[in-house]
């Protein structure tokens, strides 16, 4: 069955293992949580695999985990010790790596292979969530470091055949960004360009392109992403179920700022 391609956002640090301070509160991040737990069993049919593209790995150009068994990479800090000993041993894919290298060429995309890469927080923190045991394989893919919207939906379009080859694409970052304001004021702008997002992501699909190549022009989007690079994965996931529709999944305030994660092509 064709997989859908999910955008999610994957959370601050490792935020499902500690309890923070107000205003997030220790139970903050318990309804993400809970859609995660609930993600692979949502899908048409478990995944062979899972891409997840990481808004935490930026490269010159699409580079592509080809590790056979990727270790750990705890790319956060000032986190408590525990959060450090996280573990997810899931395998990896060298061979839809390697499949994922063959789309991009043949859509005219240049892209490398890493077989060092590790899973960052970006991957291990919601997969943890959503396959506890480990035993789905998965492959991370970066962004291309000059975060475009347009190179990045280019990129889903080239991917898109691994849907029907039973492989989940899961763009993860987050609808919302900003570590300055994050403890602080900024609601009003999170809450126009939240609306804006989920509007955007449900609209027809030409009108939710357009939009989303000048996400810049939405109200609040700056202030919501100061940097995109949790925004853009999403492009990736649009890209992959272009001409299909599009939902939102999971919605809800954590600390007053709304959050939204989306699927793309869901049956």
């Amino acid at each position: 069955m064709r997989q859908p391609a999910y955008y999610i956002t994957h959370g601050g640090g490792p935020c499902f293992w500690m309890d923070f301070p107000p205003p997030l509160g220790p139970k903050a991040y318990e309804s993400l949580r809970a859609f995660l737990d609930g993600l692979i069993g949502s899908l048409p049919a478990r995944p062979k695999s899972v891409l997840v593209v990481s808004a935490h790995w930026e490269a010159p150009v699409p580079t592509v985990g080809s590790g056979e068994a990727p270790g750990m990479l705890y790319d956060y800090y000032g986190f408590p010790p525990h959060t450090y000993e996280l573990s997810y041993p899931a395998p990896g894919n060298p061979a839809l790596a390697a499949r994922v290298q063959e789309l991009l060429s043949r859509a005219g995309i240049a892209s490398a292979a890493d077989a060092e890469r590790g899973f960052d927080h970006a991957v291990f923190v919601p997969m943890l969530i959503a396959d506890p045991k480990a035993e789905i394989p998965v492959v991370t893919l970066s962004l291309q470091e000059d975060l475009g919207p347009e190179a990045h939906l280019a990129v889903g379009r080239a991917l898109a055949p691994l849907r029907d080859e039973g492989v989940l694409i899961l763009a993860s970052g987050s609808s919302y960004h900003n570590l300055r304001d994050i403890f602080r004021g900024g609601e009003a702008s999170s809450v126009e360009f939240d609306t804006w997002l989920r509007e955007t992501a449900e609209a027809a699909p030409d009108l939710r392109t357009s939009r989303l190549i000048d996400w810049e022009a939405a109200p609040g989007a700056r202030a919501c992403h100061p940097r995109e690079e949790h925004l853009i994965p999403l492009m990736v996931a649009v890209g992959a179920a272009e001409h299909e529709p599009g939902v939102t999944v999971y919605h809800a305030r954590i600390g007053g700022k709304p959050y939204s994660c989306f699927a793309f092509g869901a049956a």
